[in-house]
């Protein structure tokens, strides 16, 4: 069955009449809570079951075909391909491609050329001939939208690795920029934090310009195989793209006549940090991107496939690998347990799961032994600053995010462990960590402080999406709601972020969703914060945030919202009916105290009626977001985690945590608009 893919009002989730299905179709009150109740209890049961005996939950994080690709392009370049990786990836492509001939960015989402040139190729490497029907409509359609030439720089730069485009037709990446001060513009740290572990190495891949034998031509790539790179269009010379054209032309112009010494001194330093930042896995920042390509730029140093980083390197990439029952291999672009963990831990909490369960005790156990207490690049900002916090991924001591060390809080808080001082050293480290990360405007980013500066996005390389950190609402609101749980929400830093989220507000209700898709996700993050840091729901932003809600909510009951919606104002909160995005809908209005609403009660029905029989939902859609737009991903827990918190707080009332004296009755969570809310913050208006 097709997915229905135009995002109207009513269209129905994907396989909505499939056999598997629970049987609850409540109609009144007391059967819909009936309903939810025994939904809730199957969802607590398969989540219980997931969970692995050390005390985590991961579901596999889903992106698109551009990491199966380019790690068949890494073995080729290293000459460790293998026929049984080859085959499994080639056919776990080949089940991505639509009927058109090309691969898209996510689930119902347009072709995209780059995506489409990448696959292609990886199928040519597992032998996949381009008169082959699949691959001639590919090939065809790569050509009508402009080629290989059209294609973003680091696809090009992966075809340069084998001679298919020229290095000197691609912007320029000068290892020297790893030794500019950090005050200095352009440095390493005005970069976010994934896009610097990625450029670094890139710049000595840049400098050497390898070029491996290629195993075939793709001259069927391009629109006039005699002339492949189309003369470039000079960008008004007095504008910042004219600026970094012609800087980029300087850069061309260094390259040729960099000084022997300068450079090789560039490329130590290079090698040096990219060394100091590989995990104890053996990966480089948790995520995929940045391993390719340190491990490309270290070979191309002198480092053989036997010494310990590189082979360190190799095993930490296998681990990324997910094997399917069909035999297909998939590539997880970063694994996500912490975040996995801390979620689960809330939505079982929330649910009224026992909070010294053993299960939730595992889990604080885990995430306590995970806990950051060493320095890492956010101290270039912070140098002042102790450590504290978790990251997202089971090996990332250099990278703690503040997204996760909101939410890791907020999962303690939730469970009575039988060690309450370790539990409160933590957070304490934690929340003081967290402060310290604030930005100037008053909001928080995911890994930086103050990571706004406009220079980078303008580079001609940085094509591949958002390379900067500024402050989010998602990341902010999650800070913001952490604050009020901790009895800080009168904190000045706590209501600079009050304030900021205020403003950010947008003019239909909702708020942009930096991490999530998308103004649902944005809205469901700072709903539950504002009412947490004491703001009555009679608050205008909240009924602004109620109103809107309620227009976008789909005719079945559900809500969805399209990635679109990035790129275009008319998909916001538009879409296909998800589990995850109708339990953020549900999140929010039920902490604006609209439990009893009818939006409410047709959100909890839709979520009993779709449910499958053993406590899951289908969900293909992409509803994380790694670049707004750019890179979207597909958490495969979110379908299971967000519901089951929204059914539990249907069912139980809003979340009390376990290790915190419960807020007074007059608090801004005690009832429906009118009740008695207790003072209003000062920013209300």
């Amino acid at each position: 069955m097709t997915a229905t893919t135009d995002g109207s009002a009513g269209a129905v989730g994907p396989r909505a009449a499939e056999a598997g299905r629970t049987t609850d179709t409540p109609s009144a009150p007391g059967e819909l809570r009936g309903a939810a109740a025994r939904a809730a209890q199957r969802s607590t049961e398969h989540l219980l079951a997931r969970q692995d005996a050390a005390g985590w939950w991961k579901g596999d994080l889903e992106t698109n075909v551009t990491m199966d690709a380019e790690d068949l392009l890494l073995r080729q370049f290293l000459g460790i391909r293998d026929e049984e990786t080859t085959r499994a990836t080639a056919l776990f492509i080949r089940g991505e491609q639509r009927e058109d001939g090309t691969w898209a960015t996510f689930y119902g989402g347009p072709g995209e050329l780059s995506t489409t040139v990448e696959a292609y190729v990886a199928l040519r490497l597992a032998g996949d001939r381009p008169e082959d029907p699949h691959m001639a409509r590919a090939a065809a359609w790569i050509r009508e939208h402009g080629g290989i030439a059209a294609a973003r720089v680091f696809t090009r730069i992966w075809l340069a690795l084998f001679g298919w485009w020229r290095w000197d037709d691609l912007p320029e990446v000068p290892p020297e920029l790893i030794l500019l001060p950090s005050w200095f513009p352009l440095n390493i740290y005005d970069f976010g934090c994934w896009a610097r572990q990625t450029i670094v190495p890139l710049s000595v891949v840049s400098a050497k310009r390898p070029v491996r034998p290629a195993p075939f031509p793709l001259t069927e790539l391009h629109t006039d195989p005699a002339r492949p790179v189309p003369p470039a269009r000079p960008a008004p010379p007095a504008s910042w793209d004219g600026v970094f054209q012609r800087l980029d032309k300087a850069l061309h112009v260094y390259h040729r006549v960099a000084p022997r010494r300068l450079r090789r001194a560039a490329m130590n330093t290079a090698a040096r940090w990219i060394v100091e930042r590989q995990e104890s896995d053996g990966c480089w920042g948790g995520i995929q991107p940045p391993a390719v390509y340190s491990l490309i730029a270290l070979h191309l140093l002198g480092y053989d496939l036997e010494h310990p980083v590189m082979r360190a390197g190799l095993e930490s990439l296998d681990r990324f690998a997910v094997w399917r029952e069909d035999g297909a291999r998939m590539i997880e672009a970063c694994q996500s347990p912490v975040w996995d963990t801390c979620l689960a831990t809330i939505a079982l909490a929330d649910a009224g799961l026992a909070p010294d369960h053993p299960a939730l005790v595992r889990a604080v156990d885990w995430m306590l032994d995970e806990e950051i207490v060493k320095k890492g690049d956010w101290a270039v900002r912070r140098p002042g600053l102790a450590p504290g916090g978790w990251a997202f991924e089971f090996h990332n001591d250099n990278y703690p995010d503040i997204d996760d060390t909101a939410e890791v809080i907020l999962a303690l808080r939730r469970v009575k462990h039988p060690d309450p001082a370790k539990v409160d050293a933590a957070v304490a480290r934690a929340a003081r960590w967290t402060l310290g990360m604030q930005s100037r405007n008053g909001a928080w980013g995911a890994f930086d402080a103050d990571n706004t500066s406009p220079f980078p996005n303008r580079l001609p390389f940085c094509d591949f999406g958002e390379v900067i950190d500024p402050p989010s609402a998602d990341v902010t609101a999650h800070v913001v709601e952490v604050l009020g749980y901790e009895g800080q929400a009168q904190h000045p830093r706590a209501r600079r972020g009050i304030d900021w989220l205020l403003a950010e507000q947008d003019a239909d209700g909702g708020w942009f969703g930096r991490w999530g898709v998308n103004y649902l996700y944005g809205t469901a993050s700072v709903v539950p914060a504002l009412t947490a840091a004491g703001l009555p729901v009679t608050h205008p932003a909240l009924r602004r945030a109620v109103a809107w809600l309620e227009s976008v909510q789909n005719d079945d009951g559900g809500w969805g919202e399209d990635l679109r919606s990035y790129k275009e104002r008319s998909w916001i909160g538009r879409g296909v009916s998800t589990a995850s995005q109708t339990g953020w809908a549900l999140i929010a209005l039920l902490a604006a105290g609209e439990r009893d609403s009818e939006a409410v009660e047709r959100g909890v029905a839709w979520l009993t009626e779709t449910q499958r029989a053993d406590g899951t939902w289908d969900e293909p859609y992409f509803t994380g977001t790694g670049f707004p737009w750019d890179f979207s991903i597909n958490y495969h827990l979110y379908r299971l985690v967000f519901p089951l918190t929204a059914l539990g707080r249907y069912l139980n009332g809003e979340p009390e945590p376990a290790g915190l004296p419960a807020r007074a009755p007059g608090s801004a969570r005690a009832g429906r608009p009118g009740a008695d809310a207790g003072p209003a913050h000062a920013g209300e208006g």
